[in-house]
């Protein structure tokens, strides 16, 4: 039985930029087919309450506002399925992309939002506590913490602009940082350093967030390495801030990326350097990584795709 299956545009990922794209492409009758991925709606599910996505005066959750990009993408009649991309063969039109191992998807075109995914220790409290004062994204939570004390974990130019972003809106922020130094650029470190309401933690790991699942986050037990001793610092928020990881393997072999593995795309386009193969979203997105920015650059995607059928009469 011929297990292949031809589509005219496929996108990859159900994030804000995957959604954006999919009502956009399907407005525009390119009959885009949507698998969903290893984490359906993306990190925005991850997230409990968001405040600052336009359109909602009264704020709204992260799974709401997913399932409400979903149901748009479905009302113009985007194909939406659930379906993990396993292997891709991009070298040539149409495009092939294996899902779940055994599906061949032919694609006059591609549009990669699979976002990336935030680093975190790997501790079973921080996992426990997610959504509950652990978060990896300052600019989306921070405003819930104001007048209270946080922790920002990481010793690099993230880190140290999430803790400054922090302290902005909080009474107290402790940067911990495993090393005896900042790895942040000059100008940022001595941003932190002089903001008073900031205290630098050098030679400090985590070893447990505190907190249970119904008050959340209420502290950290941290282990100052040059002492050994044991330091437990109350707070009510738990950052982390020590990178996030692209996910972008499975198209490696054939499209560009950076050295973090961020795909490239054309300045001021979403076009990668294989024809027919766009980007958007937290995949090709190193210096934002939001939800209204993803959003836009899944409409950006999709205008691109349209022309680009439209010129080749596909």
């Amino acid at each position: 039985m011929n297990n292949t299956e031809h589509v005219r545009v496929l996108i990859l990922g159900s994030g804000p930029a995957g959604y954006t794209a999919a009502i956009y492409a399907a407005r525009a009758n390119l009959n885009p087919v949507l698998y969903e991925g290893i984490q359906p709606g993306g990190q925005l599910t991850t997230t409990t309450e968001i405040d600052n996505f336009p359109g909602y005066p009264n704020g709204t959750t992260g799974n709401q506002l997913m399932d409400d990009l979903k149901q748009q993408a479905l009302r113009f009649g985007t194909d939406v399925r659930f379906g993990i991309a396993t292997a891709t063969d991009l070298s040539q039109l149409p495009l092939r992309i294996t899902i779940d191992g055994e599906k061949q998807i032919e694609a006059d075109a591609l549009i990669i939002a699979t976002g990336a995914t935030a680093r975190y220790l790997g501790l079973e409290s921080e996992e426990r506590l997610k959504g509950q004062g652990v978060s990896a994204c300052a600019t989306c939570d921070g405003f819930f913490y104001r007048g209270k004390d946080v922790a920002v974990v990481g010793g690099g130019d993230t880190a140290c602009e999430e803790a400054t972003y922090l302290a902005g809106l909080c009474k107290q922020v402790y940067l911990v940082v495993r090393k005896p130094y900042l790895r942040a650029s000059k100008p940022m470190q001595e941003r932190v350093l002089n903001t008073p309401n900031i205290e630098v933690l050098f030679e400090h790991t985590t070893q447990e967030v505190l907190g249970d699942d119904k008050t959340g986050v209420n502290g950290v037990m941290l282990l100052n390495t040059s002492t050994n001793q044991l330091v437990r610092k109350p707070i009510d928020g738990f950052f982390l801030a020590i990178g996030h990881q692209p996910n972008s393997d499975l198209f490696k072999p054939w499209v560009d990326t950076d050295e973090a593995g961020y795909i490239k795309t054309i300045a001021g386009t979403s076009k990668t350097n294989v024809e027919g193969v766009f980007a958007c979203g937290d995949v090709q997105d190193p210096h934002y990584r939001q939800a209204i920015t993803a959003a836009g650059s899944g409409c950006r995607a999709a205008i691109d795709v349209e022309r680009y059928l439209g010129s080749r009469n596909f």
